[in-house]
This record gives C-alpha cells, structure tokens and sequence, in this order.
C-alpha cells in the first residue's frame, strides 16, 4: 500500500495547472461593418448570451445611450447613424458595469429581478442585491 505522501505526489502530478488570471469576465468586441450611412452589427445576439441579459434590455439600453435609432433584422441591429465601434464596445462595457457585475464582490453570476417596480441586480455568487435603474 502507497503513503499518503506518495499518492497525493502523483494527484498533483495529474492535475491541470489553473491559468492566473486577474479578470475572467471579458465581455467579447462587437462585429460588424458600415453599410451607406447605416451601422449594422452581427453579434450582438451573442453578447447579450455571454452577459445573460434579455436582447431587448441591451438593445433599448444601446439605442438610448448611443441617441441612435435601430432595429433587428434576424440576428443583426442595424443602427442608422454611423457609429465607431470602439464607442459601441464603451457602451456595452457600460451596460455590464451597471446591469451584470456586482458591485460588492465584482463577479458577472448576477440576475436581474424586478420587485414591484424596482428593478434589482441579485448576485448568485455572494448573495448581494442592489438595484439600478428600471427605466431606460
């Protein structure tokens, strides 16, 4: 029969290293192209899957901080001004500060919840509620 010693020598050995990182969370770049005087956008459907929020919540939140009007077409927002998208991804970054992170423990495992007419960011990870603004 092996040590204790030995056996957890070799449990060492089998295990993957974890990757250091200081941030886990990156919130992917938006993609897409200018068309004309319009903006259209070809990923947005999948950021608002990585930061688990409603596509319509990122959507009115984007169309309104951006002073720009739009709509979706399948999987595209096309917008109907020309917009960087540098400023586009400073939006999105906005919209995780504010709706998805929590602002106690800085972690992205948050969902939205609306009490009467308060709307709410509850933390899975540490249990923390706070709210933010309902109406965008």
């Amino acid at each position: 029969m092996e040590t204790y010693e030995k056996l957890l020598e070799q449990a060492y050995k089998e295990i993957k290293p974890i990757k250091a990182s200081s941030e886990r969370f990156e919130i992917p770049k938006i993609e897409g192209h200018l068309e004309g005087n319009k903006t259209i956008l070809t990923n947005l459907p999948q950021i608002a899957s990585y930061l688990r929020r409603d596509i319509n919540h990122l959507l009115k939140f984007l169309l309104k901080e951006l002073a720009s009007s739009g709509k979706m077409h399948g999987s595209q927002l096309i917008l109907q001004t020309k917009i960087q998208s540098s400023k586009i991804n400073e939006k999105i970054k906005q919209y995780a500060d504010e709706f998805v992170i929590c602002r106690e423990c800085k972690k992205p495992d948050t969902e939205l919840t609306k009490d009467k007419e308060f709307l709410f960011v509850h933390c899975l990870a540490c249990g923390a509620k706070h709210s933010v603004r309902s109406k965008i």
